[in-house]
C-alpha cells in the first residue's frame, strides 16, 4: 500500500499547482487514447510472452486509473480510495460463493451467477454493459456470451458449422447479384457466425486475428527481404515469384 500511495502522491503533484504543465492540462476526454494504446501494450507484452515488458505496461495501465481518479479528486468528484472501495465491494457481491454461502462448483455456474448478479443491480437486459465502442469481434464476442448466460445458444458446434456455411452461401448469392448493401450484411453475418463458432471451439476471436496479422506482417517482412537481398524490386516481381518465396517461407517454422 505505501508503494501504491506512492504513485497516488507522484501524481497528484504532478496534477499540483508546481506540477508538470501537460499532465495539469489533461482531462478524462483528453486521456482515452493513452488508455486504449496502453491496453493495446499490455496484450502485445503477453503476445510476446515477455515478462519485463508486461511487468512495464501494467505499471502504464494502472498509472491511467491514478489520473483519471486525480483529475476527479481535483474537481471534487471523487477519489482513487472510492475506485477502490467500489471495486472491492462489487467483487465481494458477485462472488458469493467466495465471500457468502453460495454454492457454484464450476466456472460455467459461475458466468451465469454473475449475469444474473448484474440483473439485480440494474441491469435491463442481459446483453448490458458490453462496450458500443469496443472493437467489432470482441463486441460479437462478448454479447454472445451473455446471450448464453441464459440459453439463448446452439448445443454442438456441428450446429454452428452449419450456419457458418449457411452464411457463406448467402454472401456467394449476395456476391453473384453484385448488390453491395446485401455484401455488407452478409459479410457481416458470416464473421458474426465465425466469432460464435470460436466460443464453441474455445478460441478468442480478437486474439485469433491479432496473431494472425502478427504472422503475416512477420512472413511479409521475410518476402520483403528475400527480394531486397536479391537486388529485386518486389514491384518488378509477378504474383506467382512472391508467391514461391510466401510458401518457402511458410514452410520453415523458425522464421516466425
Amino acid at each position: 500500500m505505501k508503494t501504491f500511495q506512492k504513485l497516488v502522491n507522484i501524481m497528484a503533484k504532478l496534477r499540483g499547482s508546481e506540477g508538470c504543465p501537460w499532465d495539469k492540462e489533461q482531462t478524462h476526454a483528453s486521456l482515452k487514447q493513452y488508455l486504449l494504446e496502453e491496453t493495446y501494450e499490455v496484450l502485445e507484452s503477453i503476445d510476446e510472452n515477455d515478462e519485463d515488458a508486461l511487468k512495464e505496461e501494467l505499471g502504464d495501465l494502472i498509472l491511467q486509473s491514478v489520473f483519471h481518479a486525480q483529475i476527479a479528486a481535483d474537481h471534487k468528484r471523487f477519489t482513487i480510495e472510492d475506485v477502490l472501495n467500489t471495486i472491492n465491494e462489487k467483487l465481494i457481491r458477485r462472488h458469493p460463493h467466495v465471500f457468502g454461502n453460495t454454492v457454484i462448483n464450476t466456472a460455467e455456474e459461475q458466468k451465469i451467477h454473475w449475469e444474473n448478479i448484474k440483473r439485480t443491480e440494474g441491469k435491463k437486459s442481459v446483453l448490458d454493459g458490453v462496450p458500443k465502442h469496443a472493437p467489432a469481434l470482441l463486441r460479437a464476442y462478448r454479447v454472445q456470451q451473455k446471450a448464453s448466460s441464459v440459453g439463448f445458444d446452439w448445443d454442438k458446434p456441428e450446429q454452428v458449422w452449419e450456419k457458418v456455411k449457411e452464411e457463406i452461401d448467402e454472401l456467394q448469392e449476395a456476391i453473384g447479384i453484385q448488390d453491395h448493401d446485401a455484401v455488407t450484411e452478409e459479410f457481416g453475418d458470416l464473421l458474426f457466425a465465425l466469432v460464435n463458432m470460436s466460443r464453441f471451439i474455445h478460441v478468442h476471436p480478437e486474439d485469433a486475428l491479432r496473431k494472425a496479422v502478427n504472422k503475416f506482417i512477420t512472413r511479409f517482412h521475410r518476402v520483403e527481404s528475400h527480394f531486397e537481398k536479391s537486388g529485386k524490386d518486389m514491384k518488378n516481381a509477378t504474383l506467382e515469384e512472391m508467391d514461391a518465396v510466401w510458401n518457402e517461407i511458410k514452410k520453415d517454422n523458425s522464421l516466425l
